[in-house]
């Protein structure tokens, strides 16, 4: 979401910890703070965890919840990001993404056109990603003038689809 890729895992990371049955069960970010403990996991946990954090009151289908359902206890969604920036829940995770929206755009755009795609993007596709960002900028970065943007790719446009009519 914010463009910055997290390093590589390192060998052998431990799973993130569950409940167990019998024990005082633990919030999610309870877990998350035992995890990014162990400095090798915290390198990439101190970065992504308070975008997670900060949308842990949707529960795993979209719905509002104020409460965990493991503990009882209230959500805490609030962390910092990476550049410092607090956030407390959503709103304030919109208004920090949204405070660099090209670095969003741009980081959005390659993501899709990477899942679009079904590969990695190369560095023969960043031409391509930088007319969809710009095209989009001029259109208000609206959500569809991204996805047209991709659709209208040669890249996908010509992509080959296996087993499909254009197979070899």
């Amino acid at each position: 979401v914010t463009g910055t890729p997290p390093h590589a895992p390192p060998p052998a990371i431990p799973a993130l910890v569950e409940n167990v049955p019998g024990s005082r069960p633990l919030t999610v970010r309870e877990r998350m703070v035992k995890h990014r403990a162990q400095p090798s996991c915290n390198a990439c946990h101190g970065i992504m965890d308070p975008l997670g954090l900060s949308l842990e009151n949707f529960d795993a289908i979209g719905r509002w919840r104020t409460k965990d359902y493991d503990t009882g206890t209230l959500i805490d969604a609030s962390g910092k990001m990476a550049n410092g920036a607090a956030v407390n829940g959503p709103d304030d995770l919109r208004r920090a993404l949204m405070a660099r929206p090209q670095q969003f755009v741009q980081t959005l755009t390659r993501n899709l056109m990477a899942y679009a795609l079904g590969r990695t993007l190369e560095y023969y596709d960043m031409p391509t990603v930088r007319r969809i960002v710009r095209d989009a900028d001029a259109g208000g970065d609206r959500f569809s003038s991204i996805v047209i943007g991709i659709v209208a790719s040669p890249a996908f446009q010509m992509k080959k689809i296996p087993g499909g009519r254009n197979a070899g």
